[in-house]
């Protein structure tokens, strides 16, 4: 059974992502486009417009082609929409990074999508200059002032009139390779086009409106697509205003919701249960919020009631994947009919199937099976891996998301269940299999597996099973720390239990349920 989206089709035009998203920047001129919540420094509409084009003129004198890779290394901050943008009116592609990585896992990533240059923040700079060694980057920038012999990126900065006329094709053409797990296995480059990024724009704007008297909060991190698109990109196609925070602090994004009088924030659960039960938020008023929308993780109903009542705004829940740039589905905007633990309606220009994972056959309403989705924000595939985007999407264009879910009479969806194995920290990514496979370098270890288990304030966290060497047991806390040492802090294993089999399919699949069934 064929699901589609209550609302009327749209069109959506063939056009770059920068002139949706920079379009207002002379006609608001002095207007704040993004403020740093830390210092209050802000980029006007202007300036936006002005330095993004003088970026792209500066790294097209440099020899920068289109198509070539440039990766931003930084946590959330003013400067991002300048690069971000900037490197596409070049003609180039993003590849966003978290800032947490370490130097090999931003090696694993600058390499395998051949970044040419790097843009850091100060606060990553001593991480990018350890993993240049091993990659091919030909030079670092770092937002500010020069710093440890690296030029500042301001250096890049061209002349605005010799912005290269770049001839796009929206349809072919990447603007970002953000990196995801998918529904299995190790992180991937994951293709979004200008088609993508722009229709996605479009197609969620009347469930998710935002306005030039709107002011929205960026505490969600612009490396990850809910943050790049939906507050980044989708706030300045607007007109708002946002206010960047660069990791999360509760008092902190407290004083700055009040201070800036926000408007609309885009949250992830484990904060959406902060602002319900945490005593610090009863010394703070929002009388201008209207709408918090939280995703990248299931967000339970009573929690959203509990959090709507306790602000007096409307607390809905949207759903998405990297792979379709990511939004899908969402609850509308009241007066529409917003349904507590439901992710909403498919958005327009959106397809929906669930499917028995079993027998691939079609289930109607009221029935559990996969959702598959298919519509023009389904990314044109992962970065030099052929198998895994064939394994992903099929031959008619379906994206098997790996969830599990089901559908009501009135067309409003809810995620259920996840066949994928990934783990949402926080609502971070963490790929089991990237885990198992550092477990398997400890010299004690003969086999693993990392499940997730059900925590109150993370959503959840990874558990590792491990299966010892003979007379080579360690302390639980040693593994621990071997792996901390590896990996950035979503991906640290909480807990680790000894075991004396890792459960396995004749095939040879860890059988990951018969695991979390053990968990205490």
């Amino acid at each position: 059974m064929l699901f589609k989206s209550p609302l009327p089709i749209i069109k959506i035009p063939e056009i770059p992502l920068p002139n949706l998203v920079l379009r207002k920047t002379e006609q608001l001129g002095s207007k704040p486009a993004l403020i740093d919540g830390s210092s209050g420094d802000a980029i006007s509409y202007a300036e936006l417009g002005i330095k993004a084009k003088r970026l792209a003129s500066g790294l097209s004198k440099r020899g920068f082609k289109p198509g070539e890779v440039l990766g931003i290394f930084s946590p959330n901050c003013p400067e991002y929409g300048i690069i971000f943008h900037g490197v596409i009116l070049a003609g180039g592609t993003n590849t966003t990074v978290n800032p947490l990585y370490t130097a090999e896992e931003l090696s694993k990533q600058l390499n395998d999508c051949q970044a040419r240059f790097l843009v850091c923040h100060p606060n990553c700079l001593e991480t990018a200059l350890k993993a240049k060694e091993s990659t091919s980057l030909e030079e670092i920038f770092v937002i500010g002032d020069e710093k440890d012999g690296t030029n500042s990126y301001e250096v890049l900065f061209g002349d605005e009139s010799k912005c290269p006329e770049i001839k796009v094709n929206p349809e072919q053409d990447l603007v970002v390779l953000p990196y995801s797990s998918g529904t299995t296995g190790h992180p991937k480059g994951v293709m979004l086009s200008h088609s993508n990024l722009v229709s996605n724009l479009y197609q969620f704007t009347e469930l998710e409106p935002s306005g030039e008297e709107d002011t929205l909060i960026a505490v969600l991190p612009f490396y990850h697509i809910y943050g790049m698109t939906v507050i980044l990109n989708s706030a300045l196609s607007h007109g708002a205003t946002v206010v960047c925070m660069s990791r999360f602090d509760l008092e902190q994004f407290l004083v700055l919701m009040q201070k800036h009088e926000v408007t609309r924030a885009h949250l992830v659960p484990p904060i959406v249960l902060a602002l319900a039960k945490h005593p610090m938020v009863e010394g703070y008023a929002f009388p201008k919020l209207k709408t918090i929308m939280s995703g990248a993780a299931p967000l339970g109903p009573e929690l959203a009631e509990d959090c709507a009542r306790r602000l007096g705004c409307t607390v809905k829940q949207g759903y998405g994947l990297t792979e379709t740039s990511p939004v899908t589905h969402l609850n509308p905007e009241p007066p529409g009919r917003v349904v507590p633990g439901s992710i909403g309606i498919c958005i327009p220009n959106t397809e929906c199937r669930i499917v028995d994972y079993e027998t691939g056959k079609d289930l109607g309403t009221g029935m559990q099976g996969e959702l598959w989705i298919r519509g023009p924000q389904v990314m044109k595939g992962y970065l030099n891996n052929e198998e895994a985007t064939n394994q992903t999407i099929d031959p008619e264009g379906w994206l098997k998301t790996g969830d599990i879910a089901e559908v009501d009479e009135d067309g409003y969806f809810k995620i259920v269940d996840r066949v994928k194995e990934l783990i949402k920290y926080k609502g971070f990514q963490v790929a089991p299999a990237e885990l198992e496979a550092l477990l398997l370098t400890h010299p004690s270890i003969a086999d693993c597996a990392v499940v997730p288990a059900e925590d109150p304030e993370a959503g959840e966290i990874p558990v590792g099973f491990v299966v010892y060497k003979e007379n080579m047991v360690e302390n639980p806390e040693t593994i621990m720390e071997f792996i901390a040492q590896k990996v950035s802090p979503q991906k640290k294993i909480r807990r680790i239990i000894q075991i004396e089999q890792i459960p396995k399919s004749p095939s040879g699949k860890i059988l990951r349920r018969h695991l979390r069934d053990q968990i205490a």
